[in-house]
């Protein structure tokens, strides 16, 4: 450990060395100016003079948890993901390609951001650029890195498409799944907001209930940003994020759903016979540019260059499917400025700045179910919506051969979208259900207040019918209360038949007609629609459903608008006896013994399924066994009183993603006990009980000063 009086020398002369190793030779954040400052459960409370210097120490502390997932998202927008991950990478360079998202922060970049919010992004570009020239050996490819502040934004304009779900419009199109009539909707995720109204403490409670991946790209990275111009926010983001996607600062907070209105259009062109490359428009023929993108795929140990041709019309990105030249539209690239939308966010004080920074409007699409300490309930469906033609269905694929359906960059304001303030019911739920269904009935935006043409609907799910179902029974709650509903873990017994195949059309199957089946259909109806892991009659449901769940995904759609015939229920059931009695002999089995949370060589008994409040989605594992991978990920659960805000939060693993770390795995038994661990905004208290504390690059974390 360096001795006292030779720190401060060391300190100055690292920051040299490391403005100047950063790559960028304008670095302007002084490290000596952050200080990231460890919990016992690793989590970094990250601390600067300024936004900027906060920022470089969310780059730096980011990378030393999960570098390799900062760097694969970095690698799509410059095309190169496919030399690291193969297929499945190439197919995201792809889709950074045809989003043109590196060409649309060239062009927006310069008058998008405010010179206040661009010393923002320059203080992350700086700090992951350190962090690379400090351990280069954990870079995954030449040439990578130094990153600009152009390619940390193309980042967002990427997980915009992904996160709005414009990547089905390109899938079915690539696979001829284009139809006229299929819903697409994508599903996860839960906000609950209860008024003091309502809640036995007199406080305003806020549960922040995402359902994501649990690794990869779109997992959640639990952080605490602290800065001397007025942040102090905590809550997750995803892996490269600049700033905190959601959570809670002193006097607000919010939660995120993904909702799903019309986000995204498809138009098949009109083709000229004499000329392949010309489409009519207007009565003209008109001349598609060409596009063309060469990735590198990785193949064992080299990599193969692939080259796939794309378009350009009118309309925009346009791709050759397996019956004609589809083109698409969509606002996910069409707006750069969601980063600094979210950044805003995190440092507003009340509902009134809150509300007028969300007027920014730049968030393609999401819901988000907020509260503060001022007792504020709030709900907003978020999208960005142009204005359409309301003589064409927009749900449907549109005619590419008329300025009628070729839409301006003009967009609805904030305020013309669904909302709910304040609501008499004393409470606010999404659980990406419709934006209609959020409260009590009297209580609810109504849909005939809003343009058909956004294509917002009125779809219900399980989560939105137990929710609901569940706060009636509290006229007011306990915080214990609270967590009872949020982590409930069963599925109606009503029919519901809009997001995953059915399991009362699985119950009412008729052994008479399936005599091979009748004693899995015996187990099946003592089923209680529970999904804790000591029940034993769920199993063969869960395997039968994940076999419909396979088709669904073979389809390349989503859960939604999916039809099985009573012979293919049949069919998933039997897949799922001779599946048991192969792998565990027997049709009865705890869902814990199946069912397993695992990371490195922890193996835990995890309850949930698909489509419950606690939601789990697993894939195959070993032994016939299957694991959790998609679902509860991160969660805080908040009370704001006029005193502040008392925060707790768990994550699916732990905060880092590197299998040396003590904090791979430590809080996965937490998470399967649903449990939770207590946080702070107090800066005394959280450098009074850190575990370490120290400046990024100039301090080993084993050389820690002590926080005494």
């Amino acid at each position: 450990m360096l001795s006292s009086a030779l720190r401060p020398a060391y300190r100055w002369l690292a920051a040299i060395i490391l403005s100047v190793t950063a790559f960028t030779g304008y670095a302007q954040v002084n490290p000596a100016n952050v200080e990231i400052v460890r919990d016992v459960w690793g989590v970094p409370h990250i601390y600067g003079k300024t936004d900027a210097d906060a920022a470089y120490g969310l780059a730096w502390a980011t990378s030393e948890d999960d570098f390799a997932t900062v760097q694969r998202m970095l690698l799509a927008v410059k095309g190169r993901l496919g030399e690291v991950d193969g297929k499945n990478g190439a197919i995201l360079d792809m889709l950074a390609f045809i989003g043109a998202c590196e060409t649309v922060v060239d062009t927006a970049y310069d008058h998008s951001f405010t010179p206040e919010y661009k010393k923002v992004i320059d203080g992350y570009r700086d700090g992951l650029n350190a962090y690379a020239a400090a351990h280069p050996e954990e870079v995954f490819r030449k040439g990578l890195f130094p990153v600009t502040s152009k390619h940390i934004i193309s980042q967002y304009v990427l997980t915009n498409m992904l996160l709005t779900s414009v990547y089905l419009d390109i899938q079915k199109i690539f696979n001829g799944y284009i139809k006229h009539d299929e819903i697409n909707l994508p599903s996860g995720s839960n906000g609950f907001a209860f008024d003091t109204s309502r809640t036995a403490d007199g406080k305003t409670y806020l549960a922040v209930n995402s359902h994501q991946p649990l690794e990869g790209l779109f997992s959640w990275y639990e952080v605490h940003m602290n800065s001397e111009e007025g942040m102090n926010m905590l809550g997750s983001t995803f892996p490269g994020g600049i700033s905190i996607l959601h959570g809670s600062n002193n006097n607000l907070g919010w939660a995120c759903t993904l909702n799903h209105p019309d986000m995204s259009d498809v138009y098949k062109l009109e083709m000229n016979p004499a000329n392949r490359l010309q489409y009519k428009f207007d009565g003209k023929w008109e001349t598609l540019e060409v596009r063309k993108k060469t990735v590198k795929v990785k193949l064992g140990a080299i990599r193969i260059p692939i080259t796939k041709t794309f378009y350009w019309s009118k309309y925009g990105t346009t791709i050759k499917g397996k019956d004609g030249f589809y083109s698409m539209r969509f606002t996910a690239n069409m707006d750069v400025r969601a980063p600094e939308q979210i950044y805003r966010m995190n440092k507003a004080t009340n509902f009134t700045e809150w509300r007028d920074i969300m007027r920014m409007n730049s968030i393609p699409g999401m819901n988000f179910v907020y509260a503060d300490k001022n007792d504020t309930i709030f709900y907003v469906s978020t999208a960005k919506m142009p204005y359409r033609n309301p003589a064409y269905d927009w749900k449907k694929v549109l005619p590419g051969n008329t300025s009628e359906t070729l839409w301006p960059a003009v967009f609805y304001p904030f305020d013309s979208v669904p909302q709910v303030l304040k609501p008499k019911s004393g409470y606010l739920v999404n659980t990406n259900n419709s934006a209609f269904d959020v409260t009590t009935t009297e209580c609810n935006a109504t849909c005939n207040s809003y343009d058909k043409c956004m294509g917002y609907g009125l779809e219900k799910n399980n989560r939105s019918i137990m929710a609901h179902l569940l706060i009636e029974r509290y006229p007011k709650l306990t915080y214990n209360d609270f967590k009872t509903i949020k982590y409930n873990d069963d599925y109606t017994d009503s029919i519901y038949t809009n997001i995953l195949p059915n399991v009362r059309v699985l119950l009412a199957l008729d052994p008479a007609k399936h005599p091979d089946l009748a004693d899995a259909i015996a187990v099946m109806r003592k089923y209680d629609f529970h999904t804790n892991i000591e029940n034993e009659n769920g199993a063969i449901i869960l395997y039968a459903l994940y076999n419909l769940i396979d088709k669904i995904n073979a389809r390349g759609t989503t859960y939604e608008g999916n039809v099985f015939t009573e012979k293919e229920y049949a069919d998933a059931l039997r897949h799922s006896k001779k599946h048991m009695l192969k792998h565990f002999g027997k049709l009865q089995i705890p869902l814990g013994e199946v069912q397993k949370h695992v990371r490195g060589n922890v193996v835990l008994p995890i309850s949930g399924a698909p489509e419950v409040l606690a939601a789990t989605i697993t894939k195959p594992y070993k032994d016939g066994m299957r694991q959790s991978f998609v679902g509860e990920s991160y969660i805080q659960l908040a009370r704001f009183s006029k005193n502040g805000v008392e925060l707790e939060s768990v994550h699916a693993y732990g905060a880092s993603a590197k299998p040396n770390s003590p904090h791979y795995t430590d809080q996965m038994q937490m998470f399967v006990n649903k449990k939770l661990k207590p946080m702070t905004l107090d800066k005394a208290t959280v450098y009074k009980t850190a575990a370490s504390i120290y400046h990024p690059g100039l301090d080993k974390k084993k050389d820690v000063f002590s926080a005494k």
